[in-house]
């Protein structure tokens, strides 16, 4: 099974533990950058999500959802591998630095944080107790680099005021 964890509008507070739910999503093509970071340089692989939104305008496709952030492989105190995209309706051709990928489908364990960014430390613990309690299994799986994981993501949806919440 593979679970998804969804995260990021600004300027509320979190919703209540109840907010927590388990989906089946189908696969979702993307267009996206992979780079190996620090928590501290998170904010670089974040920063391309602009771009890649340009990307994809420029060549004429509509995002098909939100830009998201996939932690491909995640190690907190060494390296973390984090891919920045931008869903597509459907897979397209690349170039340069930019990929085309396929987030997986399947059941996905999500959740919605609202507050800033600093704060997905706290959430994302509170979200993995509450799965580990309803007995969930993610997937992922140890290495020498980290944990690898086949599709955990926070999606990002921010700079809206409260009034459009």
């Amino acid at each position: 099974m593979t679970f998804r964890r969804q995260g990021g509008r600004l300027g509320m507070t979190e919703p209540a533990p109840d907010a927590y739910a388990v989906v089946d999503l189908p696969e979702q093509p993307f267009v996206g950058v992979t780079k190996t970071v620090t928590m501290t340089t998170i904010p670089e692989i974040a920063d391309e999500i602009p771009g890649l939104i340009g990307w994809v305008l420029n060549h004429g496709y509509t995002p098909a959802n939100a830009p998201f952030l996939r932690y491909l492989v995640i190690d907190m105190a060494r390296e973390l591998v984090i891919q920045a995209g931008v869903p597509v309706p459907s897979p397209v051709e690349t170039d340069g630095d930019r990929e085309s990928g396929v987030l997986p489908s399947g059941r996905y364990a999500t959740t919605t944080h609202v507050g800033h960014p600093d704060e997905l430390e706290g959430v994302t613990g509170r979200f993995l107790r509450w799965a580990n309690g309803e007995g969930l299994h993610f997937d992922v799986r140890p290495s020498d680099q980290g944990d690898v994981w086949a599709s955990r993501i926070d999606v990002a949806v921010l700079g809206l005021k409260r009034s459009e919440l």
